[in-house]
């Protein structure tokens, strides 16, 4: 009996210690008229819950790996949206304003996700 008790103990902790690796929290900065990519690899469904911490909007797209780009969203200073990618689609957050923005990320999912700035 405690034999058994302690397999379902060490399962249980294994299991639990798995889950914080299917989220990913990030302060990104991103410099004026840059934008950051996330997820331009690969990948299964995610999830993010994005907040617009800088000074000016900031532009969202979504952008399959095999060309192309829909869904624009543009987040306004101290708003927060939640956007559900589809796989082997990036996030492509734009900062088009002449002063370094930064976005809150919360990445819930496939977060075997590149990641990386790219010059417009």
């Amino acid at each position: 009996m405690i034999k058994q008790s302690i397999i379902i103990t060490l399962f249980t902790v294994g299991l639990t210690a798995c889950i914080p690796f299917k989220t990913l929290k990030s302060t990104t900065y991103i410099k004026a008229n840059d934008a950051f990519v996330l997820g331009n690899n690969k990948h299964q469904k995610f999830s993010t819950k994005l907040t617009n911490t800088s000074l000016n909007d900031i532009a969202i797209w979504e952008c399959p790996i095999d060309g192309g780009r829909h869904s624009p969203v543009t987040v306004k200073p101290n708003q927060t949206v939640k956007i559900k990618v589809d796989k082997n689609t990036a996030l492509f957050i734009e900062n088009p304003s002449n002063s370094e923005g930064s976005v809150l990320l919360n990445v819930k999912g496939d977060t075997g996700l590149s990641m990386g700035y790219k010059d417009q």
